[in-house]
């Protein structure tokens, strides 16, 4: 393939084109599009055109592209909107690229919901996974628009945010946008699409919009988590959580691991204040799997992974590489943690919040076995508290 002129289409049977697109199509020999797109626009075709369906795996799609040197594409809408024109790019990056987009599904319900929509946060939840969305919801945006797919359905988006605590948005859905046989759009707050048990036709797409804005806190107060066996002493405080938030410096990174999470409160604060980061928490005691999940749902804190088990034994290799690695808790095998870390840790921070001179010591003696050093140590003592060092191996 050389040359590839991609169409966008509405869901409206009774397509227009205007004449420089009618005459592509009239001129055309290859035709290409899902089987949706060959439905409306399959009477249009010249007599004895091919057509590729567009189906998974898409290699194969790619390889009957090859034996033709143009070949006319069908999309959904805009298709340099998470549209196939992306993947042609990706796949075909030599290729000649002509577009004749439409309205995406997004604008089309903004246009019919007479809703502005240029402050609209956009994600993605067709094949993707929820951390885009999850970080809309965390940050509150005002406007969130979110096209679907078979698994993350309006239903299931809503039991979601009900499950973290979003309930402060109403949903618009757009069902088969532009077919005016099926178009149905539909609008109500997140609890009642739940309620109604609410199935869209598809294809759809959701717009949110907050109602009201949701409590948000800068450093969660200790007592407001629910902790291991009632121990408050199980618990980083939040003085203390908001410097080791500091040391690991959460900006700058992309995937931060704590090891040693017990009731998740840096997990989830980090989550909370790095909405986009993400976040795999490993713990050994089975019991803290349900404290993690009720805090992360009592403070909104969708996405965070959760492992269960002894670290040392777990098999990290198939796990996103950290950048920032807070460890919590090493029962006396820190510097065989470091040193797991590691293997893994190609560059970034790794942060300990040392109470016993023996952690000190461990933290201290493991930075020099690898060849490291401790690059920032802060001692605090917090109220009657014994003093704590928070310190930080920086790896590169």
């Amino acid at each position: 393939m050389k040359k590839c002129i991609i169409i966008g289409l509405s869901d409206n049977r009774e397509c227009w084109f205007p004449p420089e697109v009618s005459e592509c199509i009239a001129r055309g020999t290859v035709f290409s599009g899902g089987r949706r797109h060959r439905e409306i626009v399959g009477h249009l075709l010249p007599e004895g055109s091919e057509w590729i369906d567009i189906t998974v795996p898409l290699s194969a799609v790619f390889m009957q592209y090859e034996r033709y040197d143009e070949i006319i594409v069908f999309a959904s809408g805009d298709p340099l909107f998470y549209g196939f024109a992306v993947t042609i790019q990706r796949e075909v990056p030599e290729a000649e690229i002509k577009i004749y987009p439409s309205f995406n599904s997004l604008q089309t319900l903004a246009h019919k919901m007479l809703l502005p929509y240029h402050d609209m946060t956009v994600v993605s939840l067709t094949g993707r996974s929820w951390q885009k969305f999850d970080a809309a919801l965390i940050r509150g945006c005002n406007l969130i628009g979110s096209l679907t797919d078979r698994h993350k359905t309006p239903l299931e988006i809503a039991k979601r945010m009900l499950d973290f605590g979003y309930d402060n948005y109403t949903m618009t859905i757009g069902e088969c946008l532009g077919n005016e046989e099926f178009e149905r759009i539909s609008t109500m707050p997140v609890a009642e699409v739940v309620r109604k048990n609410f199935e869209a036709a598809a294809p759809n797409c959701i717009i949110l919009r907050r109602t009201t804005a949701g409590q948000r806190f800068f450093g969660i107060p200790e007592n407001l988590f629910t902790l291991l066996d009632g121990r408050n002493k199980m618990i980083t405080k939040a003085p203390i959580r908001l410097v080791t938030l500091m040391a690991l410096n959460l900006a700058e990174s992309h995937v931060f691991w704590d090891i040693g999470f017990c009731t998740g409160s840096v997990s989830i604060e980090a989550k909370l204040r790095f909405p986009e980061l993400e976040v795999i928490g490993f713990e050994i005691r089975e019991q803290c799997r349900e404290i993690i999940a009720e805090n992360a749902r009592r403070f909104g804190a969708p996405g965070i992974d959760v492992h269960i088990g002894d670290f040392l034994a777990a098999d990290i290799s198939s796990l996103p590489k950290p950048d920032a690695v807070f460890i919590g808790g090493h029962g006396g095998q820190l510097i065989e943690m470091v040193g797991k870390i590691l293997t893994v840790m190609e560059k970034g921070r790794i942060v300990i919040n040392a109470v016993s001179d023996n952690s000190v010591r461990l933290f201290e003696e493991a930075a020099s076995r690898f060849g490291l050093h401790i690059a920032e140590s802060h001692r605090i003592i917090l109220d009657e508290h014994n003093p704590i060092n928070i310190m930080r191996i920086d790896v590169s």
